[in-house]
């Protein structure tokens, strides 16, 4: 069975609650108060009229009122509602006005029975209201008769139609309400599915990653086998051959500037590689960590104090970014160490910004005029910290005088890195 609590949405059972808990009550006072203006001349019909009014006053509230839990039980519910169509039968058999009542009986036989059952309690209070509405028909006669069951034939058929398609109503919105849990559900199975995905996505970017690092580190190694380590062993080979010709000055100086010759290639293929290289430092942290611990090796190698600041929210840039970065901080730091002659102290800060990431480097060096510098070893100097800023793109600015220390700022948009499958 379907209870009357769990039938149909629980904001229509709050809203017709009182139609079955007061509003009988009501219907029972009003009608007694009109049995008594009506047959106030005849105390015993009154007397019979008034006690059946409190008896099916006190049948509601001992069955339904005042034992909830009760109205889930199929055969105590029959039994309430059998016997109230019944009180409303002999009413309105007696007075028509009785009929009044025949609105609660049918709110209890729509709510407290359940699909199909209350079809018959639905019918039995079609039948006590077709009887009020037939006082004065002469059921005496054949057409008496016939009118009488026309009247609850009008009254039972569209009632039992009522329940029909309230029925339908009711199981319409309970599959609206199962299709709509399937779907959160599904929605629920989907998120999870679409975590799991993004977890594993992750792992293989991971994995990709550490691939392609691996695969890298194979390739440099092969590199440096092929071109380094030849050209040292072609150098070894002329030193020795010059060492060998000591006597004889013409091929002495041949194979010395042979060495020299592979010696200047070997440089250049150096060059190439540490360019094509991630700083080890970025292999194992983020960029505050790497210019930390590249400040921390040349304080210690040189003995000189170096202040690292960190501002702002650290976060992950581009890979060039950061290998840029980090390489202005190295050459800025090796300049200091062979130009600034006598330094106290060097600060380094690093700061995080909405739209950009910038890098300063100051010492109180000697200083120097930059508009009279010129780049002489042809490696990682000022020009080439501009050229590598300028090309991600981004800013880098001097400013030194003599006497008066140096200051480098590097400043580069603070892109995220693009992510890959």
């Amino acid at each position: 069975m379907q209870s009357w609590q769990m039938a149909g949405p629980a904001g229509w059972e709050q809203r017709f609650r009182p139609m079955v808990t007061v509003v009988p009550y009501v219907l029972l006072a009003v009608m007694a108060a009109l049995t008594i203006a009506f047959k106030h001349d005849q105390p015993g019909s009154l007397a019979i009229d008034l006690m059946l009014c409190a008896a099916a006053a006190v049948w509601s509230l001992a069955l339904f009122t005042l034992h909830p839990a009760w109205r889930d039980r199929v055969g105590v519910m029959g039994v309430f509602l059998a016997g109230l169509i019944l009180f409303g039968l002999v009413m309105v058999l007696r007075n028509p006005w009785f009929g009044l009542y025949t609105p609660a009986l049918y709110f209890y036989a729509y709510r407290i029975i359940g699909w199909p059952r209350e079809l018959y309690f639905i019918a039995g209070v079609a039948v006590v209201a077709g009887t009020a509405q037939s006082a004065g028909l002469d059921t005496g006669s054949w057409v008496g008769r016939l009118e009488y069951l026309g009247i609850l034939l009008v009254n039972i058929a569209p009632m039992c139609l009522l329940a029909w398609m309230g029925q339908i109503g009711e199981r319409y919105y309970d599959s609206r309400e199962a299709a709509l849990r399937e779907a959160r559900e599904a929605n629920a199975r989907l998120a999870a599915a679409l975590a799991e995905n993004a977890a594993l996505q992750g792992r293989l970017v991971e994995q990709a990653r550490a691939a392609g690092v691996l695969g890298e580190r194979a390739r440099m190694a092969r590199e440096i086998h092929d071109t380094l380590a030849q050209s040292l062993t072609g150098i070894v080979t002329q030193l020795q051959a010059a060492e060998h010709a000591a006597d004889d000055p013409a091929a002495w100086r041949r194979h010395h500037e042979a060495a020299t010759a592979l010696a200047r290639e070997g440089l250049t293929e150096a060059r190439r590689s540490v360019n094509e290289l991630r700083p080890e430092p970025l292999e194992t942290g983020r960029l505050a960590d790497a210019v930390t611990e590249v400040a921390a090796r040349w304080s210690a190698r040189h003995g000189i104090p170096v202040q690292v600041t960190v501002t702002g929210e650290t976060r992950t840039l581009r890979p060039e970014a950061e290998v840029a970065l980090l390489r202005v901080a190295q050459e800025a730091l090796a300049n200091v160490a062979k130009h600034a002659g006598t330094v106290t102290r060097v600060g380094l800060t690093l700061s995080y910004m909405d739209q950009q990431v910038a890098l300063d480097v100051r010492d109180d060096g000697c200083g120097f005029d930059p508009t009279a510098q010129v780049e002489r070893d042809g490696g990682f100097g000022l020009v080439a910290m501009r050229q590598r800023i300028e090309a991600l793109p981004g800013t880098l600015q001097i400013e030194s005088e003599v006497g008066g220390g140096t200051g480098i700022s590097a400043c580069l948009p603070a892109e995220a890195p693009e992510v890959r499958a």
